[in-house]
């Protein structure tokens, strides 16, 4: 039985990649911080749903903490890491810069020494679509050149996947990067917005949309961007004799055993028409709230995620309207509304 080390466990889409593997038979360790960024009591009940099942077994821990975390990595021997942890959260980054510096370079910084001591079979980490910042052309390719990020978060994972790359090329250390786009979906995180728009218009109260609602989001339902990370984890990269033995369009490195890799549902789509979506499930209108841009965001993300494909087989494709419709139905279960 192969054994993954999920950090991030406890979180939205560690929680649902947990569920995944443990379906598939994997041996499942969490490592989590439940840090009180958000509701505390979710990511409690996301671990209890996973601790049903008796290949699942977590610790509590902050990434910061190498020797906690090396100390769990040499006992349980995992063969595969997906680093899912993190500070996340685009907006909270103008309020705390510091904490995404501990947590996102720090932290995984801690997690790429562990893989590169235990001499994993694949270290797995995620970055964002966020990194893409600046960036105007469009759907965005692990090809385009990405040095205009816009906020701190979007910084540390360049700063990652900088990072990842040093260690792949320096050990031989198969990394693979991916960038997610918009995730939503049941047991999703409360400080973004398909969470508040859904509760908003639920309880009745206004949603704030900005840019008067002129932005579009490559919305990706998370069930599908869990299995993209499930075929990813059999596609380690292995680095290529020359350059001239990497195909066109793929970002494996020309002297690493390191790639990035786009996760998203190649679906630009309206946000005005995304709350419609939502509003037809509640089967509520929203009272809207029109405000201007804000700082760090982008008007828009759209991923060109055909090296996905490529390398799995597996293409996103759950549309806005059903993956909200089985949010709202989980949200009204979970908080009997």
């Amino acid at each position: 039985m192969r054994t993954v080390l999920v950090t991030g466990s406890a979180g939205f889409i560690g929680f649902h990649l947990s569920a995944l593997l443990l379906s598939e038979g994997f041996r499942v360790v969490g490592y989590d911080g439940l840090s009180d960024y958000y509701d505390v009591q979710l990511k409690k009940d996301r671990h209890a749903e996973l601790l049903k099942n008796d290949n699942f077994s977590c610790e509590i821990g902050q990434l910061e903490d190498f020797d906690q975390l090396r100390a769990l990595c040499l006992r349980e021997k995992p063969d595969v890491i997906v680093h899912l942890a993190a500070q996340a959260g685009v907006r909270y980054s103008l309020e705390n810069p510091r904490a995404y510096i501990e947590s996102n370079v720090v932290g995984t910084f801690n997690v790429m020494e562990c893989a590169r001591e235990l001499g994993v079979d694949h270290l797995l980490m995620a970055s964002t679509s966020s990194i893409y910042g600046a960036n105007e052309e469009m759907p965005f390719s692990e090809m385009h050149k990405v040095d205009s990020q816009l906020t701190i978060y979007a910084a540390t994972k360049k700063a990652n996947e900088a990072m990842g790359h040093s260690y792949a090329h320096l050990w031989n250390l198969p990394t693979t990067m991916f960038r997610f786009f918009t995730v939503y979906g049941p047991w999703g995180r409360p400080d973004m917005a398909p969470y508040k728009f859904t509760k908003g218009i639920l309880e009745g109260t206004p949603i704030d949309i900005y840019n008067h609602g002129e932005m579009f989001r490559d919305f990706t339902y998370v069930v599908d961007l869990v299995r993209g990370i499930r075929g990813l984890i059999d596609a380690a990269p292995v680095c290529p004799d020359s350059a001239a033995h990497i195909e066109e369009g793929d970002s494996l490195s020309a002297v690493a055993p390191y790639r990035v890799v786009n996760i998203g549902n190649s679906d630009k789509v309206r946000l005005m028409d995304f709350i419609e979506a939502i509003e037809d499930a509640a089967g509520k209108k929203a009272e809207r709230n029109y405000m201007e841009m804000q700082k760090g965001d982008v008007t828009a993300t759209w991923a060109d995620a055909s090296l996905l494909q490529r390398l799995t087989g597996y293409k996103p494709e759950t549309d806005v309207r059903e993956g909200m419709a089985r949010f709202v139905e989980w949200y009204r279960t979970y908080y009997g509304v």
